[in-house]
């Protein structure tokens, strides 16, 4: 029976498939005595190695294709696979008690787990996830029970699912998985954003899909309108698939304006750049058109190994972007630790409210040695290209002078040893704090320029954590605080005659980017692969039209007033 569902477009596209669940089997465990315990230590040990072969192939993939930093996760599974304080205790049981090897398994799992889960220290709490995923495989294969294998999808499909894991992710091959749909999730969740940078159709937060939807049933996901069709009728078949190829030859005709600039009818011209997380992503903002990098996300130098990177990999990651994009701008932001993101090595204490406590920027001025070395390594690879300095979660004047001044300190002490360092680098902030945009005309005299980072500044105007499903109904981008805030602060830039730019997931949103060119944003940073669709909208609209739109969302009551607002001056 054809059906739809209404969720969040997460990814701009269409997608026409057979449905592909990824959703866990029934992996329940039953003691049972067995004859032969050496045997049944050897089926158990062929296991692990099937088990072992499966990650090596999983891990090299997601090296290939995501980077060393999505591929740690499975390094640390092996290890686990590789551990005989746990492979050891599961052949003793078997050896001793006769128990079948899925029963030890799960029962010396299970201790391991607890063990780990009752520490206080992070990096171990780390581990009882590890152990949970490693068991499950094994386990898995002891009962003959195939695992979802998305790196074996071998036909087009949509995938089906809970919520993707950086796990299911970094196996997607996007030959063969046309787009996704989740039960949960919103536009900044882990999959939404994964599914952008994979450039396939994406809706999340569906809240039923997994119950509604068969293996082999015929999907349609709309990424642009938010919706999902369940063995839709021909009639919706057919004008889905006249859809698609509508969809498929505005990119082709986005795809000339790689070398354009992004300037209005009216001659208005505006700097598209793009978010990336490693030197890996250089390609696709390349490839996208991109005028430079307006957020440099440095904590995945920081993420999925055992300790701090060191000055010199700082100063290699940094000099290969920097290089890379031959005098282009490159906005670096310091290392944004806390919140969602976590260090297990730093051994920091758990906090009630991680998102409001110990992070970014109030991390690194407590711990110096941390942040001097990284402020160093960008420094020196400062004379390789057009960097920016950028402190994230800046809430004071005071944080902000702390923090350049430490810049300058060690400007200097390099000079003295004789290290070259470039002249004139742009030092500014991210506005994701509210206080901050609310004096943003003290900070404009300090800071160089501004950068608003709305997916923080959103869930704090509006105390709405934009992780929790429950609330997710608030996190609001149109909503006139919101409008009214980033509006104070591209005045406050630009009456000291500073720039201003944003890098949160609005600076891409198709419907945001008529109010943000009226209100005068002179730099939107977004993942790459929305930048042509974004420049193909700039050209195509007068800077004036868009200011008359930006002053009367200013005055509204509503995001969906505004929402409404601007479909009906565009149409």
């Amino acid at each position: 029976m054809s059906s739809l569902l209404k969720g969040i477009a997460a990814s701009n596209g269409i997608a026409i498939a057979k449905a592909y669940r990824l959703v866990e089997p029934d992996l329940t465990v039953k003691q049972k005595e067995v004859n032969d315990r050496e045997q049944e230590v050897s089926r158990f040990e062929e296991a692990i190695q099937t088990a072992k072969k499966e990650l090596e192939a999983i891990r090299d993939r997601a090296k290939e294709e995501l980077g060393e930093d999505k591929a740690a996760i499975f390094e640390a599974h092996l290890l686990v696979l590789s551990d005989p304080e746990f492979l050891n205790p599961v052949k003793d049981r078997v050896q001793s008690s006769g128990v079948n090897a899925e029963f030890a398994m799960k029962e010396t799992a299970d201790q391991f787990v607890q063990m780990f889960e009752q520490m206080e220290n992070d990096y171990m709490k780390e581990r009882a996830s590890d152990i949970k995923d490693v068991t499950k495989r094994v386990i898995a294969r002891l009962l003959s029970v195939e695992l979802p294998n998305p790196s074996m999808i071998a036909e087009e499909v949509v995938i089906i699912g809970e919520d993707l894991t950086p796990s299911d992710t970094a196996q997607l091959n996007k030959e063969f998985v046309k787009g996704f749909t989740t039960n949960i999730g919103g536009r900044t969740s882990h999959s939404a954003i994964m599914a952008r940078s994979l450039e396939i159709p994406a809706v999340v937060g569906t809240k039923t899909v997994t119950s509604e939807v068969e293996n082999g049933d015929v999907i349609i996901v709309d990424g642009i309108e938010g919706e999902v069709y369940i063995n839709p009728t021909a009639e919706v078949l057919k004008a889905y698939e006249a859809k698609q190829t509508e969809w498929d030859s505005k990119k082709a005709e986005w795809a000339k304006l790689v070398n354009e600039p992004s300037v209005t009818k009216d001659d208005y011209e505006v700097e598209l750049v793009a978010n990336i997380g490693t030197p890996k992503d250089l390609d696709g903002v390349k490839e996208n058109g991109g005028e430079g990098v307006g957020l440099y996300r440095t904590e995945f130098l920081y993420m999925g190994r055992d300790e701090l990177p060191s000055e010199d990999e700082q100063f290699e990651a940094y000099k290969a972007v920097l290089s890379g994009l031959t005098g282009k701008p490159v906005v670096v932001r310091t290392l944004d630790i806390g919140g969602d993101k976590e260090l297990p090595y730093l051994h920091l204490p758990e906090e009630m409210n991680p998102f409001l406590g110990f992070r970014a920027i109030r991390l690194c001025l407590e711990e110096q040695t941390i942040f001097r070395t990284q402020l160093r390594a960008l420094l020196r690879a400062s004379t390789y290209g057009n960097l920016k300095i950028m402190f994230p979660m800046i809430a004071t004047l005071e944080e902000f002078r702390q923090a350049k001044a430490m810049l300058e300190e060690e400007k200097a002490g390099l000079q003295k040893a004789g290290v070259e360092v470039a002249e004139g680098i742009e030092v500014g902030i991210m506005v994701e704090i509210p206080s901050t945009a609310v004096i943003a005309d003290q900070f404009a005299k300090e800071v160089d320029f501004f950068s608003i980072g709305t997916n923080d500044l959103i869930q704090y105007t509006l105390a709405a954590d934009r992780m929790n499903e429950r609330v997710s109904y608030l996190y609001q981008p149109y909503h006139p605080a919101i409008l009214n805030l980033v509006n104070r602060v591209i005045e406050a830039a630009h009456k000291e005659g500073k720039w201003a730019g944003m890098c949160g997931e609005m600076a891409g949103d198709i419907t945001a980017i008529p109010i943000l060119l009226g209100l005068g944003l002179d730099e939107f940073s977004m993942s790459a692969t929305s930048i042509l669709r974004a420049r193909s909208f700039i050209r195509g609209v007068k800077r004036s039209d868009m200011q008359a739109i930006a002053q009367e969302a200013l005055t509204l009551g509503t995001a969906d007033e505004v929402e409404k607002l601007v479909e009906q001056r565009l149409k």
